[in-house]
């Protein structure tokens, strides 16, 4: 069976035309796979600076409850509610200093900050002797990296 050349030139567009197809389709599946990379790329810088904003948190933690364990650290106790209560600006600051609301003067550390609060004496409170006062200081530290912001707090007996 022999074929004209009028089917032999009808067959030749289809094939370019499902080649055509066919470098679409790994077209779009090469776009689909960048754009997925680019967004786990992202998701891991993310996760990265959480990281290291929380470690810089944890690190101005440790240093403001080293600041509250020497024998000379003394620290007036809080005059009012407001003075008392976890320092608001935590959220948001982004320079050491003193903020006026809160009383709190934020040191800087690291990559962070931390501010130290006297909450006041207690008698007998957990794990403290009842015979015994203790201090309260709130200690609260702010890790900064990137755009990622961690707040860390602890409350440290001094007795």
């Amino acid at each position: 069976m022999i074929l004209s050349p009028l089917k032999a030139h009808a067959q030749r567009g289809m094939a370019l035309l499902m080649s055509l197809v066919f470098l679409l389709l790994l077209t779009l599946i090469g776009i689909s796979s960048m754009q997925n990379a680019t967004l786990q790329e992202k998701m891991a810088g993310s996760v990265t600076l959480r990281n290291q904003s929380f470690q810089g948190a944890e690190a101005a933690l440790r240093m403001g409850e080293s600041a509250v364990q020497l024998s000379a650290y003394t620290l007036a106790a809080c005059a009012n509610i407001t003075q008392c209560a976890p320092p608001a600006e935590s959220s948001a600051i982004t320079a050491a200093g003193l903020n006026s609301t809160s009383g709190v003067t934020w040191i800087a550390a690291g990559n962070g900050f931390y501010g130290v609060q006297n909450i006041g004496t207690t008698q007998g409170a957990v794990n403290i002797p009842s015979n015994t006062s203790a201090t309260l200081y709130r200690v609260t530290a702010v890790g900064l990296a990137g755009t990622s912001r961690s707040v860390v707090e602890s409350i440290y007996a001094k007795y």
